[in-house]
């Protein structure tokens, strides 16, 4: 446990993080099945629209920290390219 008060105060601000982060990850999450669904669908627009709310959603949780940047690029790319597959075939 702290002892001192900036201890205590940096724990408090930790849990309220922990929370948020966790908030924020469930969310992006959902998003992303929601587009891998999309995509295994039959509606080439539904499918768009889904990984265009995956992209921006990726690249916020990129830009506040919440995941690696590389990780976004990379999950972007498997998207895009799940998205092509079934118009190639």
């Amino acid at each position: 446990m702290p002892n001192s008060a900036s201890a205590k105060k940096s724990m408090r601000k930790a849990a309220v993080r922990r929370e948020r982060n966790r908030s924020y990850r469930s969310a992006l999450r959902t998003v992303l099945k929601k587009c891998r669904a999309a995509a295994a669908g039959d509606d080439p627009a539904a499918a768009e629209a889904a990984f265009r709310l995956a992209v921006k959603s990726l690249d916020q949780a990129a830009a506040g920290h919440l995941i690696h940047k590389n990780v976004a690029a990379r999950t972007k790319s498997r998207l895009s390219r799940l998205l092509k597959k079934p118009a190639a075939t």
